[in-house]
This record gives structure tokens, sequence and C-alpha cells, in this order.
């Protein structure tokens, strides 16, 4: 369960305050994986980073009763000067993990090659992804929050992902950011749309997108 009590976060935009979230009210509840749309400049990344704790709101709180991963996809989640392998280490010994473990996992996962050995700051933007993918994987969240990475690779890792991810949605929700519409039909059972500050919950992934597509026009 995420729940938002009274989630208020404004930006100041040429002088004035821009609302991206306002007085939301709303509890998620846990078994679903979700969509979340919304036009460019809504506030999906910022939601996001509220929800992992990475950024303040202005006003309110968000409760939930398990454990949330970072945003995975979104700059800052590893660190640039750091190989692969050691940000790998870093992660594990924050969240309590089995260092060697994770290690394995990730790069099996990633598959990276010598690259995993290398300073991040050296990868493509594709083979950041899929460390940030394979090490968020790696650890068991209740709540995985996934920003435009699962895409990443050719055909035959992005299927490894996707068997990967549903293997996890098993025991464990997500919130994910795609702008590819068919990306979230094949990764997500059900949507949230941000607009205007407020969030709307959809059982049915098909109507939630109908509204995005209107609210883009």
């Amino acid at each position: 369960m995420i729940r938002f009590e009274h989630l208020t976060k404004g930006f100041d935009v040429n002088g004035q305050r821009k609302l991206v979230i306002d007085d939301l009210n709303l509890t998620l509840e846990r078994g679903r994986s979700l969509a979340l749309l919304g036009r460019n400049g809504a506030g999906k990344s910022t939601l996001m980073q509220i929800i992992a704790g990475n950024m303040r709101p202005d006003r309110g709180r968000v409760v939930t009763d398990g454990t949330i991963s970072w945003p995975v996809g979104l700059a800052g989640a590893v660190h640039p000067n750091l190989t692969g392998a050691q940000n790998v280490r870093f992660i594990a010994r924050v969240y309590g993990v089995d260092t060697g473990e994770l290690v394995d996992f990730v790069q099996d996962f990633a598959q990276l090659g010598a690259h995993f050995h290398m300073e991040v700051r050296t990868y493509s933007s594709g083979m950041r992804s899929r460390l940030n993918f394979g090490l968020s994987m790696g650890i068991k969240f209740d709540t995985y929050l996934i920003d435009e990475v699962t895409g990443a690779g050719d055909a035959a890792f992005r299927s490894r992902s996707a068997a990967l991810f549903q293997d996890r949605m098993q025991n464990s929700d997500a919130i994910m950011v795609n702008h590819n519409l068919g990306e979230l039909k094949e990764y997500c059972n059900a949507a949230i749309v941000l607009e205007r500050g407020k969030l709307q919950v959809f059982d049915d992934l098909d109507e939630a997108i109908a509204l995005h597509k209107r609210n883009m026009d």
C-alpha cells in the first residue's frame, strides 16, 4: 500500500508557482503493476522521486507499509566515477543484501562484459539502463519504480527483462513510466493518470491510455 496524504509539490516558473501535484489524497492498493501516464511536464518523475523519498514535497506525506526501490532510470541512481561492479557493491551494502550474490546477478543479467569493471561515465545510455534495471531487479522490493528503462538492449535482452519483471511481479508491485505505450501494455495491468496535479486510478489500462491520448490533444 502507498498512500498520499495532502501531497503537494510545485516549482517556481517565470516568477510564478506551478503546482505539479495538487493536494493529492489517494491510496494505491497492493497487487497491481501500474503505468504512470501524463503529458510532458505533468510531474511524473517528480512524483516518482517523492514516492522514493528522494525529493521532499511542499506539503503532505507519502505513507507505505512496504519497501520501495529508487526510481530506476533517473539520473543519479549510480555514481558515474565508480565502475559498474563498485556501484553494485555499494548498493548491496546500503540495502543490506549479500554483496557477492548481487554482483553475480547483475553481471550475468546486464551482460556488460568487460565494461562491468569500467567507470559508469564511459557507458552508453543503454548500458547504464541495463545496469540500473539489473541492479534494481536484483534486490527484492515490495514496489519497483521504473522510469523508461525496460526497452534497453536488443530483442533478446528485452525478452529477458520482461521475463524477469514478470517473475518479480508475482510478489511485488510496480509503478512504471514509459512513453512506449506498447511496452506499458506488456508490463502493466492497470494505470494512474497524472493531469493538472490530480491523479486518477484505472483498473482498465486501455481506458487510461484513451484518456491520456485525449489529454495530449
